[in-house]
């Protein structure tokens, strides 16, 4: 008896950026959604790291991750950004994602669209969130990241 495929999970980092209000989506050609930035997370990188790399190069931003994080830094241990949230994300069948989600703010760079991946981006206010073509869980982490950081002033 052969035993059943395992499913393919893969750890990626997931970052809702607010900016006056508004939350930065962009529309995946692969996946025909609006969806926040961000992706796999390297051999070698922590969360954090990952999270950073994607924006920069889907993007053209440079973010401050804006999180708990344990104020422990020594040779043995380092506190990291804790998510906002986990999510297990059926990409296709047997593929998941294992994604942790970080609000932000950009603090730098030059905005781009990443044409290959992206046909669009643009910044969405809490009410525009709302529209149907929006997913259920963007459409509440979105609203979440700018009640969150409305009235945290952007670095």
């Amino acid at each position: 008896m052969s035993r059943p495929a395992r499913p393919d999970k893969h750890f990626t980092a997931t970052g809702f950026l607010v900016r006056d209000a508004k939350v930065l989506l962009v529309n995946h050609r692969k996946l025909k959604q609006w969806l926040p930035i961000g992706g796999h997370i390297e051999a070698g990188e922590d969360p954090a790291q990952a999270l950073r790399r994607e924006v920069r190069e889907e993007v053209g931003l440079d973010i401050a991750i804006v999180a708990d994080t344990l104020p422990v830094d020594n040779d043995d241990v380092r506190g990291l950004p804790r998510p906002e949230t986990i999510l297990l994300e059926t990409i296709e069948p047997g593929h998941f994602h294992i994604d942790l989600i970080y609000f932000g703010h950009a603090v730098g760079g030059e905005p781009r669209l990443a044409a290959a991946e992206h046909s669009d981006q643009r910044w969405f206010s809490s009410e525009d969130l709302g529209a149907s073509h929006i997913s259920d869980d963007v459409r509440l982490l979105g609203r979440r990241a700018i009640q969150a950081l409305a009235s945290e002033p952007s670095p």
